[in-house]
């Protein structure tokens, strides 16, 4: 039997999304290609409602339509903490985002409770009621690790465990599960 082009770029579209709502059921890192290679040495780049500077505590807290941006990372919420270091000129550490956390680069919006974006690690992390979007297809659950660095992404159906985030709880009871929609092609 011999495949047309069309017939096999069908065949493997469905493979591929068969094999990703696998991986999603088993808890298996997904690869989230549209993060890989973020620049995370960066500017950053914000706008907010007020602006609190804690000289003593080596942080600046915004607040009220917070809309921080990295090249095409943009993460928004109701209140931000940015921690920084001081030898001689301030280098961001982490940014924790409470209160609506929107991230988005592209066509991929995560959305979550509260967010951790770790400046030396170069980890994002949304923790509770947890929902990534890329185009139609949807993957929900209550902890999402963004590694910008290689790219990989994984989904956590409880909120808590080890990582930037691991100490933060969840609205989750801890024995939740992945839910997703894949789209096919037609």
């Amino acid at each position: 039997m011999k495949l047309t082009r069309h017939a096999f770029t069908s065949l493997r579209y469905a493979a591929a999304g068969f094999l990703a709502t696998l991986a999603a059921m088993a808890g298996i890192q997904l690869s989230a290609q549209a993060v890989k290679g973020h620049d995370t040495k960066a500017p950053v780049n914000y706008a907010a409602d007020r602006i609190e500077l804690q000289d003593r505590q080596d942080r600046v807290v915004l607040s009220g339509n917070v809309d921080i941006t990295q090249t095409d990372v943009r993460l928004q919420a109701a209140r931000t903490v940015v921690d920084y270091t001081n030898a001689g000129s301030l280098k961001i550490q982490r940014i924790t985002a409470t209160g609506g956390v929107n991230v988005t680069r592209g066509v991929e919006t995560a959305r979550g409770n509260v967010g951790i974006y770790d400046f030396n690690t170069r980890i994002i992390t949304l923790v509770g009621d947890v929902a990534l979007r890329r185009g139609t297809d949807t993957l929900n659950g209550q902890r999402l690790t963004i590694n910008l660095d290689t790219g990989i992404s994984s989904v956590d159906g409880r909120g808590g465990g080890s990582g930037a985030a691991g100490s933060i709880g969840s609205s989750g009871s801890g024995g939740g599960r992945v839910s997703g929609t894949f789209s096919v092609p037609r």
